[in-house]
């Protein structure tokens, strides 16, 4: 006999022609660490008592309640979608799902429910046993594994995986809405040289402070500062046209300039700087550049502009890219 059958025996009927068997399922209902629920029509007709313990719910206030209120309301969708699905016998078997509920205290957890549906010979659900967990620690682990995944392990800035990511959805947007959005590429001067003259660790402090320098830019949550690659930064820009991104470019090179970092490979500067490229794409109709491909290669054009004309410096590239208004 299968957990599942055995708890829906026991939570149906009781105890039964078998005493001792069943008072081993009871203590496994009743003892387990999960909150083991019963629903018929709809409701809850059980509770366990874990459920004070793991989620500060009173078992007894939840008989005879539907359990929405106890849902997180933006995860709402998320049981509708399953129920729905189980009604319509889509999923007849165990179904397992995630989302967030309402503690006793207010807090809120991450749930991962397993529920499996007793059904009559016309399809009908008969009664449904939940286990419910606390998974909270998990998901957040897997935030944070998340998170380090797309982040670099020496600048904390976002990584590469990152950038490709927020650059496509950048201009998604921005085709959406018929507007405009920026890159900045950000390459150090000179930087093998500050290397070979410093030593590695230095360098690698080196381009910690340029990051910091340059994340304080991503201002907006359309914003994003990246390690581009090696010493080359970049930042992805929503909502921002062509003078507005040409501004922020000056500023961040200023800002670089102004760490006042010693760098005497630097030509006669004597301190770290950066050359910077920039390009804006303008969703019009008409517009010819393949996105968002073009932007990057507009980007490093400019940036290798800035490098010719003696490093320090800001150039500037404007696409107009296709956008078909309906």
């Amino acid at each position: 006999m299968s957990l599942f059958k055995a708890i829906g025996r026991l939570l149906r009927f009781g105890l039964a022609k078998r005493p001792d068997e069943d008072m081993i399922f009871r203590s496994i209902v009743e003892q387990s660490g999960d909150v083991i629920c019963h629903v018929s029509d709809g409701r809850f007709t059980y509770v366990s008592p874990s459920a004070k313990a793991v989620f500060g719910w009173s078992p007894d206030a939840m008989i005879g309640s539907t359990g929405f209120e106890l849902i997180y309301e933006p995860d709402l969708p998320i049981l509708e979608e399953v129920l729905a699905r189980r009604v319509s016998g889509e999923e007849v078997g165990p179904v397992r799902h995630q989302l967030r509920v309402v503690c006793g205290d207010g807090s809120l957890k991450w749930s991962e429910t397993s529920a499996r549906s007793e059904r009559a010979a016309n399809g009908k659900i008969l009664h449904t046993i939940l286990v419910i967990r606390d998974v909270s620690d998990r998901k957040r682990l897997e935030e944070e594994l998340e998170a380090l995944a797309h982040k670099d392990g020496l600048t904390g800035l976002a990584n590469r995986r990152s950038f490709d990511r927020m650059l496509e959805r950048s201009w998604q947007q921005t085709l959406r809405v018929g507007s405009e959005m920026a890159l900045i590429l950000i390459d150090i001067d000179h930087f093998k040289r500050f290397n070979d003259s410093y030593g590695h660790q230095a360098g690698d402090d080196c381009l910690r402070a340029v990051a910091a320098a340059v994340g304080r830019f991503a201002r907006r949550p359309g914003d994003l500062a990246c390690r581009y690659g090696g010493e080359e930064f970049a930042l992805v820009l929503s909502e921002t046209g062509p003078f507005a991104a040409l501004e922020l470019a000056e500023e961040v090179r200023s800002a670089v300039a102004t760490l006042n970092v010693p760098h005497e490979g630097n030509s006669t500067r004597g301190r770290v700087t950066v050359s910077v490229g920039v390009a804006t794409a303008i969703a019009r109709a008409g517009g010819s550049f393949r996105m968002p491909e073009s932007l990057v290669q507009a980007a490093d054009h400019a940036l290798y502009k800035a490098k010719a004309g003696g490093r320090n410096r800001v150039e500037q590239s404007v696409l107009i890219a296709p956008f078909n208004q309906k």
